[in-house]
């Protein structure tokens, strides 16, 4: 690689203080001295962190994950409904966006500024190992610092090679000059590099956090478990088909080996599966997601704070809270497609009967009622998701931004049923609807509810005044959590042939929202144990940022039978019978559509479908006849009250379609498409462009060489799969 990242040393500390935090807002020049004292090691470690961590607040890009958004790896998968770039049938992508749309770049982002580079992060953590080492501090406090770093770089190569395969392999401050230039890496040599950087995390910090991790301000910072968990996530795509295309059992083999000896790591950090309470209706399970302190599920996290006042170096807010409540509340809300909503296991923890997109797994023996998508449902989907008629209670008052509100914050429900202005709209899934409760026209048909501050569950983590209740939340986000460390370990597990251990993996992820038997899986063969995990992650890990990984590495969007233009032999699928989605059961995404559901105002032959668009508009409400039921309120067992509910939506409400993915301009429907050659990104033309003699990747435009295929007989070309 050829860095144009200057890292000059024109900053000179003649003495470092307590202060150093509060003189510096960049650490990204600084001379030698600074590594001589903690505080300034602090300040630069603090700066790394603010670099690298996921950002809850963020679109997925070249600086951070996915974190459970309608963004382009969201809208990827079942969560969301709305063409990403990735699915766009009408416009595929290009490297320079010539014919379609520009390939996203997570490779490099700006190539001469440090604080907006992806490779500018790797330069920063670089200068620190060899700054820190090479300080004064004592052997102790040097390792405790460079653990954390170590875990960074191994971070920021693990996102890089998720997309790109085999990266430069760069573990030193490069000069920006020609003789820098640093090759393309084989993607088994970075995940070797990966491996070391955790080892050397793991060792470095184990003296800190190996007898029950951080304590007190030190809390959230990463850990020998943390760094253990990466690894699994590295073994585990190491071993999942799109790199594994031929199924080598050995890799499964030693990648189990290794994650046994990695979850007593986990473990001695104090990290297992966060209880409390009573649980009724999965409340541990929500409440989890806002714990600020010690929670021992936050395996790798972001924390955030309350702290109002915009500019400060100091305040750091999470908006999720705020994305994800209703308009009426002060939100804006996020839409659940109807197809997540359909797939949600049963109270049985089965699938839902006549649903087909798992064939291998136990159906439920409870009928599903597509008309009431509440009905007898896993604990969890009530806390994933909210519909007309549920309370979701908060600690504020939002009447000066919505005055229609029958209830304030504490007693707070959801009515979002909708109506039409013209009876011509009512059939048409394109039809403009207004809802309830002055939601009007921003309403959406299924909340996301996940990871909500509900007041029923959690305490007030925000801070903010009648028209921004939710705007300073100091909700954390944890990136990997231990469910997810249970979850790996049983996909790895089966992998390698250990069905039973695999069950028992997911037996305690479901024993902490209720379920005491198996769900019918232990009868299952590899295959369908397999399956059941992926269906386990969709579930337990929804809105989370992780899905999208999951349909890539297991290629679920074609079952890998596809070819990508030019590419090698070696990039058949022959392993799982040659197609991951029949040999799992499970229906390819491409050639499917994501649509939405909204429930509309009904009646006796029709008699409450119209209504007017504006405050008191809503038909149900101007009949005086008409009184809305109780709402569910999960502080009590639902399982009447959701009878209750049932029965006012037979009286009053209809599911009705509403138009997810896009039409094209014939208003005719169109379907996922991902193409193979997605599987693996190639870089855009700003990365090629400033990195002349780095390979493109096989099936993709080489913008160097005037945009022509790269192929596997091109000169220059790179194979993700060659070792």
């Amino acid at each position: 690689m050829f860095f144009v990242l200057g890292l000059t040393t024109s900053v000179i500390l003649s003495s470092c203080s307590d202060s150093f935090l509060e003189e510096k807002k960049n650490y990204d020049n600084v001379s030698s001295e600074v590594y001589d004292y903690a505080s300034g090691v602090e300040g630069r470690l603090n700066f790394i962190y603010n670099q690298c961590l996921p950002d809850a607040n963020s679109n997925i890009s070249w600086k951070t994950c996915s974190t459970g958004h309608a963004d382009d790896a969201g809208k990827s998968t079942e969560e969301y409904s709305g063409f990403s770039v990735f699915l766009n049938p009408e416009s595929p992508l290009t490297t320079d966006g010539n014919g379609g749309t520009k390939v996203p770049d997570y490779y490099q982002n700006v190539a001469n500024n440090v604080q907006a580079s992806a490779w500018g992060r790797i330069r920063n953590i670089n200068d620190f190992l060899a700054g820190v080492e090479n300080g004064k501090l004592s052997r102790a406090e040097k390792d405790k610092y460079e653990g954390q770093a170590y875990f960074f770089r191994a971070w920021c190569y693990y996102n890089f090679v998720k997309w790109y395969g085999g990266v430069p392999i760069v573990k030193t401050v490069l000069e920006p000059t020609e003789e820098s230039f640093t090759p393309r890496a084989t993607t088994k040599e970075c995940i070797d590099f990966i491996c070391e950087d955790i080892d050397s995390a793991i060792v470095k910090l184990s003296a800190s956090t190996m007898s029950g991790g951080w304590t007190g301000s030190n809390w959230g910072r990463v850990t020998s478990g943390t760094a253990a968990a990466l690894r699994g996530r590295v073994l585990l795509l190491w071993c999942s088909p799109l790199f594994n295309r031929a199924n080598d059992e050995s890799r499964w083999a030693q990648a189990y080996s290794q994650m046994k000896i990695d979850l007593d790591i986990i473990n001695s950090c104090g990290y297992h599966l966060y209880e409390g309470g009573n649980n009724i209706n999965a409340s541990n399970w929500a409440s989890m997601f806002c714990q600020t302190s010690e929670n021992p599920e936050a395996v790798f996290v972001t924390l955030y704070n309350d702290i109002v006042g915009d500019g400060l170096d100091i305040q750091k807010n999470n908006s999720w809270e705020r994305g994800i409540r209703p308009k009426n509340t002060t939100g804006s809300g996020k839409e659940a497609s109807a197809m997540i909503v359909d797939m949600f296991p049963m109270a049985d923890g089965k699938v839902p009967s006549g649903f087909n997109n798992y064939t291998l797994l136990p159906k439920s023996d409870s009928i599903y009622q597509e008309k009431h998508p509440f009905m007898y449902r896993d604990p969890r989907f009530y806390r994933t998701f909210a519909f007309p008629g549920v309370r979701w209670s908060f600690v504020g008052d939002a009447s000066k931004a919505a005055k229609d509100n029958p209830k304030g914050g504490t007693d707070y429900e959801l009515w979002n049923y909708v109506w039409y202005t013209d009876k011509d709209q009512v059939t048409n899934p394109e039809g403009t609807s207004y809802g309830a409760d002055n939601l009007l026209g921003d309403k959406k048909g299924i909340y996301v509810r996940k990871r909500s501050d509900d007041k029923d569950v959690n305490s007030q983590l925000y801070a903010g005044d009648t028209l921004n209740i939710f705007q300073y939340s100091a909700a954390p986000y944890m990136e990997i959590r231990y469910a997810e460390v249970l979850l790996n370990m049983a996909e790895v597990a089966c992998g390698a042939g250990y069905k039973d251990e695999a069950i028992e993996y997911l037996r305690q992820i479901r024993r902490r929202v209720g379920y005491t038997g198996d769900c019918g899986i232990s009868q299952l063969e590899q295959r369908g144990c397999m399956s059941a995990i992926l269906y386990e992650r969709l579930i337990e890990l929804a809105y989370e940022g992780k899905r999208f990984d999951d349909l890539r590495r297991w290629m679920l969007f074609d079952g890998g039978i596809n070819k990508v233009e030019g590419a090698p032999d070696s990039w058949t699928l022959t392993g799982w019978n040659g197609n991951t989605c029949e040999w799992l059961g499970i229906k390819p995404l491409n050639g499917q559509r994501r649509e939405n559901m909204e429930f509309r105002t009904e009646g006796q032959g029709g008699k409450y479908q119209i209504g007017e668009n504006k405050v008191g508009g809503d038909p149900l409400m101007k009949d005086p006849a008409v009184t809305r039921c109780a709402a569910l309120d999960y502080r009590e067992d639902i399982s009447q009250q959701c009878a209750v509910l049932r029965d006012w939506y037979n009286q009053y409400l209809v599911r009705k379609l509403k138009k997810g993915d896009s039409y094209n301009s014939l208003h005719e429907e169109l379907y996922i498409n991902f193409l193979p050659r997605y599987y693996f990104l190639g870089f855009a033309s700003g990365p090629q462009s400033n990195n002349k003699g780095l390979p493109q990747m096989i099936g993709w435009q080489d913008y160097n060489n005037g945009n022509q295929l790269v192929t596997k007989d091109s000169p220059l070309h790179y194979d993700p799969l060659a070792e």
